[in-house]
């Protein structure tokens, strides 16, 4: 039996600029319980697709575009229709966490209730013993619960992105749509993070989008990635078959910007300290010519040194 679908995105378009694409034609389909990246170069459209199936963003009018999300048409014709009830069923992560800095994380996360409890409670951040308990069991599950009294604004970028990911528990969300959640976060929140989202997939059935500027995070979490270039799905199938080779074939020299740099980290297991390369790197520069290979290495080599220092 197939599995039941949950987002369904036919023949969508969008620009902001007339005669200037950002997104052309796109089309996709998810099914419950699938973790998925979005990949792509900078301005390959990522952002705008991940608004646009949030409901966050209108699709342009006039054409056959559609979005629907679990049974409910959210947008057609550049129309955002969206109920309440549903978007209290999406949760939606992006990299700049919005939170409120002056407010508690206590009461940050609380707001992830917004769209279940009664209007006027939630504008005036009134939340009960069993609401802070419901917060306070997210909190503890994404390992930031002692924090629970600091205000946002003391907190790490990583412990704000789990923070957001904590609000997203409370939410009860079935579909979570992440914009580039790890993109200002260094390498071990980074990993934390995508751990996190990983057992929410595995445990609690949700289904993820997530785009990603990074293949590496890709190939480790997602069983299936989406690769947008110029507006439109140039690869659509399992990610294992993501190869430097066959993403120099689709994005040529942008390729280099989906590969993360080497990273200079202490080797716990063996006590020892060193160079680190993502798996694909070393791939990914011996496969392009040496105009394009040798500009790069030079840039590998400062960082190497910057962070060696």
């Amino acid at each position: 039996m197939p599995s039941e679908p949950i987002v369904d995105a036919n023949g969508i378009s969008k620009s902001f600029q007339r005669g200037i694409p950002v997104l052309d034609g796109v089309s996709l389909a998810l099914t419950r319980g699938e973790m998925v990246a979005l990949i792509g170069a900078s301005g390959s459209g990522k952002s705008t697709l991940i608004r646009a199936i949030a409901g966050l963003t209108a699709i342009d009018s006039g054409g056959s575009g559609r979005i629907v999300v679990m049974g409910e048409s959210i947008q057609q014709n550049g129309r955002v229709r969206c109920s309440r009830a549903l978007r209290a069923r999406i949760g939606v992560i992006f990299q700049q966490f919005n939170l409120v800095p002056r407010l508690s994380l206590l009461t940050n996360v609380c707001f992830g209730l917004l769209g279940r409890v009664p209007l006027v409670r939630g504008v005036f951040g009134y939340f009960g013993t069993a609401d802070k308990h419901k917060a306070m069991q997210a909190l503890a599950r994404v390992g930031i619960a002692e924090h629970a009294l600091k205000r946002a604004s003391e907190l790490s970028g990583g412990q704000q992105q789990r923070a957001a990911i904590a609000r997203t528990l409370v939410q009860g969300a079935e579909l979570l749509i992440a914009d580039e959640p790890i993109a200002s976060l260094d390498p071990t929140s980074a990993r934390r993070v995508m751990d996190l989202l990983s057992d929410m997939n595995r445990d609690d059935g949700l289904t993820v989008l997530i785009s990603l500027h990074q293949v590496e995070y890709a190939l480790k979490y997602c069983a299936r990635t989406i690769a947008l270039r110029a507006g439109k799905i140039a690869y659509d199938g399992p990610s294992s078959a993501l190869t430097p080779a066959f993403l120099n074939q689709i994005y040529g020299a942008e390729s280099e910007e989906l590969f993360l740099p080497p990273l200079v980290e202490q080797a716990a297991s063996s006590g020892k300290s060193g160079t680190y390369e993502m798996p694909g790197v070393a791939a990914f520069r011996h496969s392009h010519a040496a105009p394009i290979a040798a500009p790069l290495a030079k840039k590998l080599t400062s960082e190497i040194e910057r962070l060696s220092a």
